[in-house]
């Protein structure tokens, strides 16, 4: 700890900070993204949709509520690296278990802090999302900006999806809902179970024939890390599981997953939506919500699926949040409904998914 680090971007900017948690592994280098939570820093510890980035907080004080295993989101840290201004050393919490710095020292992610991430976020936002390289000597700075640069990373969603299938949930649940998990946070398993499902998780790719022969009266695609653009094998099978007429739920990568599976186009965001302050329109009533987010990849809207309407737009840069289809039992939104981190208005959307499960079961009799 407090050993001299910098983190090196490709287009050069250096930031010179300190280390805590682990130790440096030689060139941990990812894609450097930041979040403007300014709670919910063990959520996205776990989150994995953060596989393979280096994750700046612009919250300048994290760790000062502990480590609380229960609040974690998946079974471990997805991260490169985090980057913090200030990390707690004394955290004060009755459900405290430990600092973070413990934390990332068991995980084996390397931390930084004492950068100046008001600077580089800004760099960030201004000259969008970029590669970055974190290295101990000074001397490696001119190495680091062109690894950098050619830096290319690939199999996120394989790293990020559960390494066997299984279930949750009681037996005689009134629905049976797959959940293919391209990298999923738990909260979504347990709204469903919540609403009256038997969840059964499965391993990003199932083949879809594999999926509806257990005959689920849902799916859900859940969210994870990356594009769809970059899993052509997994979009080929949800295209398969839409045209079955399962009702289908898509979150986040989901979300991206189904637009291409029916046509649509996917743009990359100049900096992504990360954070839990995400302000969303639901153009059906006309109502602000405010949403968790964690994507750095959007549905055009100049390239919408085949037979999909928008339904949440964001307030911000007014990129595509949601869809509904309107030839399939389906609907998708780019945001985390209902989540964990103070923000349950749009939970609404489960009920609707809940309803199609409903409605697709009075019409099989």
């Amino acid at each position: 700890m407090d050993r001299e680090m910098y983190l090196v971007l490709e287009n050069g900017e250096v930031f010179k900070g300190k280390s805590f948690g682990a130790e440096a592994g030689g060139a941990d280098m990812g894609e450097v993204v930041f979040t403007t939570g300014m709670a919910g820093y063990l959520e996205t510890l776990t989150d994995p949709s953060y596989c393979g980035q280096i994750v700046v907080q612009t919250f300048p004080l994290i760790g000062n509520y502990g480590l609380i295993p229960s609040d974690f989101e998946s079974r471990k840290c997805y991260l490169k690296a985090y980057i913090v201004r200030e990390w707690c050393q004394e955290p004060s919490n009755f459900r405290s278990e430990g600092a973070i710095d413990t934390f990332l020292k068991e995980q084996g992610v390397i931390g930084l802090y004492g950068l100046d991430t008001r600077r580089l976020t800004r760099v960030l936002r201004e000259n969008g999302t970029m590669n970055g390289c974190i290295v101990a000597e000074e001397k490696e700075i001119p190495g680091a900006i062109e690894r950098a640069k050619a830096y290319h990373v690939e199999g996120l969603v394989r790293e990020a999806t559960c390494p066997r299938n299984y279930v949750e949930g009681s037996d005689d649940a009134k629905y049976r809902v797959t959940i293919l998990d391209l990298g999923m946070t738990d909260c979504f398993k347990r709204y469903l179970i919540e609403r009256g499902a038997q969840v059964h998780v499965v391993n990003a790719y199932t083949k879809a024939e594999e999926i509806l022969a257990q005959h689920p009266d849902g799916i859900l695609l859940s969210n994870g890390p990356g594009s769809s653009e970059a899993e052509p094998e997994i979009v080929a099978e949800v295209k398969k599981l839409a045209e079955s007429g399962v009702p289908i739920m898509g979150i986040d990568l989901g979300h991206l997953m189904l637009a291409s599976a029916m046509g649509g186009g996917i743009i990359k965001l100049k900096h992504g939506h990360r954070g839990a302050n995400q302000p969303v329109r639901y153009l059906p009533t006309d109502r602000v919500y405010i949403s968790s987010q964690n994507h750095g990849y959007a549905v055009s809207m100049d390239a919408l699926p085949q037979g999909a309407e928008v339904t949440f737009v964001n307030l911000n840069d007014g990129s595509c949040e949601g869809l509904l289809y309107k030839k399939l039992p389906a609907l998708s939104v780019q945001f985390r409904p209902g989540n964990d981190e103070g923000m349950v208005d749009t939970g609404f959307l489960f009920d609707q998914f809940m309803k199609m499960m409903e409605v697709d079961a009075n019409a099989a009799e």
